[in-house]
């Protein structure tokens, strides 16, 4: 496995990031429409910086494999799992696992009692070998009439 570090991310990384969250999604080959549709959730809201809601893995490079962002929830104890993706390269290298595990320790730290996660369905089984069990489908906010798994993980 590769040494990866995860350290809270900088606004300024927003556009390096966007770019890498689409390369994440476009490697289960998704097709043009679909990604121009998909564009607005691969934005993340300026505020997640400043609050340190959002992480970077990075390879022993110094480069970013992935990125993970919360936010908070309107119920008590609950936080949205925005946002993680992993560079294609870094798929099956830890990173995710990592980034996943950093990114529930700073959920802990903010009070959060459970992890909502509106899942790709590529990515649904990660989840749930990270303990994260499915609760349902929830409707994508980008693709209308597209149902994603809906998973949750108790902290």
């Amino acid at each position: 496995m590769a040494q990866i570090k995860i350290r809270r991310a900088e606004s300024c990384e927003g556009a390096a990031l966007t770019a890498l969250m689409r390369r994440s999604k476009a490697h289960w080959g998704y097709d043009a429409e679909f990604m121009r549709m998909s564009d607005p959730s691969f934005v993340i809201p300026e505020a997640l910086f400043g609050l340190g809601f959002v992480l970077v893995a990075e390879n022993e490079n110094g480069e970013a494999a992935g990125v993970a962002s919360l936010e908070k929830l309107p119920a008590e104890g609950d936080y949205d799992l925005l946002n993680m993706f992993v560079e294609p390269s870094a798929i099956g290298t830890g990173a995710g696992r990592a980034l996943f595990n950093g990114i529930t320790q700073v959920a802990r730290e903010a009070g959060a009692r459970r992890l909502v996660i509106l899942a790709d369905p590529n990515a649904a089984n990660f989840y749930e070998r990270m303990g994260a069990v499915r609760i349902g489908d929830g409707p994508s906010e980008a693709i209308p009439g597209r149902m994603l798994p809906l998973l949750e993980y108790r902290l």
